[in-house]
Protein backbone atom coordinates (compact mmCIF):
# COMPACT_ATOMS: atom_id res chain seq x y z
CA UNK A 1 0.00 0.00 0.00
CA UNK A 2 2.89 2.63 -0.79
CA UNK A 3 0.27 4.51 -2.80
CA UNK A 4 -2.54 4.93 0.86
CA UNK A 5 1.43 5.47 2.80
CA UNK A 6 3.17 8.54 4.29
CA UNK A 7 6.69 8.16 5.50
CA UNK A 8 7.98 10.58 8.58
CA UNK A 9 11.67 11.03 9.47
CA UNK A 10 11.82 11.24 12.97
CA UNK A 11 14.62 13.86 13.64
CA UNK A 12 12.72 15.77 17.15
CA UNK A 13 15.55 14.53 19.61
CA UNK A 14 18.09 15.68 21.21
CA UNK A 15 21.28 13.70 20.07
CA UNK A 16 22.71 14.14 23.58
CA UNK A 17 25.03 10.96 22.74
CA UNK A 18 26.17 12.95 19.43
CA UNK A 19 27.01 15.74 21.47
CA UNK A 20 23.77 17.60 20.58
CA UNK A 21 22.28 19.00 17.17
CA UNK A 22 20.61 17.29 14.59
CA UNK A 23 22.13 14.02 13.82
CA UNK A 24 20.29 13.60 10.37
CA UNK A 25 22.63 16.45 9.53
CA UNK A 26 26.02 14.31 10.59
CA UNK A 27 27.89 13.23 7.25
CA UNK A 28 28.25 9.94 6.54
CA UNK A 29 30.64 8.99 3.36
CA UNK A 30 30.67 12.50 2.50
CA UNK A 31 26.76 13.33 2.53
CA UNK A 32 24.26 14.19 5.68
CA UNK A 33 22.84 10.59 7.24
CA UNK A 34 19.40 12.20 5.83
CA UNK A 35 20.29 11.59 2.43
CA UNK A 36 20.74 7.96 2.84
CA UNK A 37 17.61 7.91 4.72
CA UNK A 38 15.50 9.43 2.03
CA UNK A 39 17.52 7.67 -0.87
CA UNK A 40 16.02 4.27 0.74
CA UNK A 41 13.04 5.51 1.63
CA UNK A 42 11.69 7.62 -1.31
CA UNK A 43 10.72 4.50 -3.66
CA UNK A 44 8.58 2.70 -0.87
CA UNK A 45 6.10 5.61 -0.18
CA UNK A 46 4.11 8.17 -1.88
CA UNK A 47 5.02 11.05 -0.07
CA UNK A 48 7.98 12.13 2.96
CA UNK A 49 8.11 14.64 6.22
CA UNK A 50 10.67 15.67 8.33
CA UNK A 51 9.58 15.62 12.15
CA UNK A 52 11.67 17.70 13.39
CA UNK A 53 11.95 21.10 16.28
CA UNK A 54 13.19 24.48 16.07
CA UNK A 55 13.97 26.62 13.48
CA UNK A 56 12.85 24.31 10.08
CA UNK A 57 15.20 26.67 7.54
CA UNK A 58 17.85 24.01 8.37
CA UNK A 59 16.31 21.45 6.37
CA UNK A 60 14.81 23.74 3.97
CA UNK A 61 17.90 22.23 1.32
CA UNK A 62 15.49 18.73 1.09
CA UNK A 63 11.99 20.07 0.25
CA UNK A 64 10.26 18.35 2.61
CA UNK A 65 7.66 19.47 4.89
CA UNK A 66 8.79 19.57 8.74
CA UNK A 67 6.35 19.04 11.15
CA UNK A 68 7.10 19.69 14.89
CA UNK A 69 6.27 18.05 18.23
CA UNK A 70 2.89 19.35 19.25
CA UNK A 71 3.68 18.70 22.77
CA UNK A 72 6.15 20.48 24.55
CA UNK A 73 9.70 19.25 26.36
CA UNK A 74 10.40 16.83 23.93
CA UNK A 75 8.53 14.12 25.54
CA UNK A 76 9.97 11.44 22.65
CA UNK A 77 9.28 9.40 18.97
CA UNK A 78 5.66 8.85 19.85
CA UNK A 79 5.09 12.56 20.03
CA UNK A 80 6.67 12.63 15.98
CA UNK A 81 4.52 10.20 15.63
CA UNK A 82 1.77 11.72 16.57
CA UNK A 83 2.60 15.23 14.52
CA UNK A 84 2.82 12.95 11.51
CA UNK A 85 -0.55 11.51 11.91
CA UNK A 86 -1.95 14.82 12.34
CA UNK A 87 -0.26 16.17 9.70
CA UNK A 88 -1.44 13.12 7.50
CA UNK A 89 -5.06 13.76 8.22
CA UNK A 90 -5.06 17.00 7.67
CA UNK A 91 -2.99 17.49 4.67
CA UNK A 92 -3.09 14.13 3.41
CA UNK A 93 -6.63 12.74 3.54
CA UNK A 94 -6.33 9.57 1.26
CA UNK A 95 -3.49 8.30 3.40
CA UNK A 96 -4.68 5.84 5.55
CA UNK A 97 -0.94 5.04 7.20
CA UNK A 98 2.43 6.55 8.11
CA UNK A 99 5.91 4.50 8.06
CA UNK A 100 8.21 6.15 10.37
CA UNK A 101 12.25 5.94 10.45
CA UNK A 102 14.94 7.09 12.49
CA UNK A 103 16.59 9.68 10.92
CA UNK A 104 20.10 8.11 12.10
CA UNK A 105 19.20 4.75 10.25
CA UNK A 106 20.81 4.75 6.99
CA UNK A 107 21.31 1.36 6.09
CA UNK A 108 17.09 0.60 6.11
CA UNK A 109 16.02 -2.09 3.77
CA UNK A 110 14.37 -0.92 0.88
CA UNK A 111 11.51 -3.07 1.09
CA UNK A 112 10.76 -1.98 4.42
CA UNK A 113 7.56 -0.42 4.40
CA UNK A 114 6.15 -3.55 1.90
CA UNK A 115 7.19 -6.47 4.70
CA UNK A 116 5.74 -4.39 7.26
CA UNK A 117 2.44 -3.77 5.87
CA UNK A 118 2.56 -7.72 4.82
CA UNK A 119 3.22 -8.59 8.70
CA UNK A 120 0.60 -6.49 9.83
CA UNK A 121 -1.96 -8.09 7.30
CA UNK A 122 -1.32 -11.52 7.98
CA UNK A 123 -1.70 -10.67 11.44
CA UNK A 124 -4.89 -8.84 11.34
CA UNK A 125 -3.19 -6.35 13.34
CA UNK A 126 -3.18 -2.44 13.19
CA UNK A 127 0.40 -1.68 13.72
CA UNK A 128 3.71 -3.10 13.28
CA UNK A 129 7.46 -2.94 13.44
CA UNK A 130 10.50 -3.88 12.62
CA UNK A 131 12.42 -6.43 14.39
CA UNK A 132 16.19 -8.12 13.44
CA UNK A 133 17.60 -10.77 15.17
CA UNK A 134 15.18 -10.82 17.76
CA UNK A 135 15.30 -7.30 18.91
CA UNK A 136 12.11 -5.04 17.76
CA UNK A 137 13.20 -1.20 16.31
CA UNK A 138 9.47 0.28 17.97
CA UNK A 139 10.07 3.66 16.21
CA UNK A 140 10.49 1.92 12.97
CA UNK A 141 7.37 0.99 12.39
CA UNK A 142 3.93 1.42 10.54
CA UNK A 143 0.89 3.63 12.24
CA UNK A 144 -2.88 3.92 11.61
CA UNK A 145 -3.79 7.38 11.01
CA UNK A 146 -7.52 6.28 12.30
CA UNK A 147 -5.34 5.72 15.86
CA UNK A 148 -4.05 9.47 15.95
CA UNK A 149 -6.66 10.15 18.94
CA UNK A 150 -5.97 7.01 21.19
CA UNK A 151 -1.89 7.83 20.99
CA UNK A 152 -2.81 11.37 21.48
CA UNK A 153 -4.98 10.59 24.78
CA UNK A 154 -2.26 8.06 26.01
CA UNK A 155 0.69 10.84 25.67
CA UNK A 156 -1.52 13.42 27.45
CA UNK A 157 -1.90 10.74 29.98
CA UNK A 158 1.87 10.65 30.12
CA UNK A 159 2.68 7.68 28.30
CA UNK A 160 6.14 7.80 26.70
CA UNK A 161 6.77 4.06 25.62
CA UNK A 162 5.92 2.88 22.42
CA UNK A 163 5.77 -0.97 22.66
CA UNK A 164 3.62 -0.36 26.08
CA UNK A 165 1.04 1.75 23.51
CA UNK A 166 1.23 -0.37 20.82
CA UNK A 167 0.99 -3.52 23.07
CA UNK A 168 -2.75 -2.26 23.62
CA UNK A 169 -3.79 -2.28 19.99
CA UNK A 170 -1.93 -5.69 19.12
CA UNK A 171 1.43 -5.19 16.87
CA UNK A 172 3.13 -7.70 14.13
CA UNK A 173 6.72 -7.74 13.42
CA UNK A 174 8.43 -7.79 10.28
CA UNK A 175 11.75 -10.23 10.59
CA UNK A 176 15.64 -9.14 9.40
CA UNK A 177 18.94 -11.01 9.92
CA UNK A 178 21.84 -8.74 11.48
CA UNK A 179 24.25 -10.60 8.71
CA UNK A 180 25.94 -9.40 7.04
CA UNK A 181 24.67 -6.22 8.65
CA UNK A 182 21.81 -4.99 10.94
CA UNK A 183 19.71 -3.10 8.20
CA UNK A 184 18.19 -0.99 11.16
CA UNK A 185 21.62 0.31 12.64
CA UNK A 186 22.11 3.60 14.04
CA UNK A 187 24.26 6.22 14.43
CA UNK A 188 23.72 7.37 18.46
CA UNK A 189 27.28 8.74 19.08
CA UNK A 190 29.93 9.30 16.48
CA UNK A 191 32.00 6.53 16.34
CA UNK A 192 28.66 5.16 15.36
CA UNK A 193 29.51 7.14 12.18
CA UNK A 194 32.87 5.53 11.10
CA UNK A 195 31.00 2.10 12.02
CA UNK A 196 28.94 3.37 9.45
CA UNK A 197 30.91 4.14 6.93
CA UNK A 198 32.74 0.95 6.69
CA UNK A 199 29.04 -1.13 6.27
CA UNK A 200 28.44 1.29 3.51
CA UNK A 201 31.63 0.69 1.59
CA UNK A 202 30.89 -2.96 2.19
CA UNK A 203 27.71 -2.72 0.85
CA UNK A 204 28.94 -0.86 -2.27
CA UNK A 205 31.66 -3.33 -3.12
CA UNK A 206 29.47 -6.25 -2.74
CA UNK A 207 30.45 -8.01 0.93
CA UNK A 208 27.52 -6.57 2.82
Amino acid sequence: MPNETLAVVLAGGLARRMGGGDKPLRLLAGRPLLDHVLERLRPQVADIILNANGDSSRFAGWGLPVVPDGLPDHPGPLAGILAALDWAAAERPGFEWVASVPGDSPLIPGDLVARLHAAREAADVPLACARSDGQAHPPIGLWPVALRHDLRAALAAGERKIDRWTARHGIAHADWPTQPLDPFFNANAPEDLAEAEALLAALATGRG
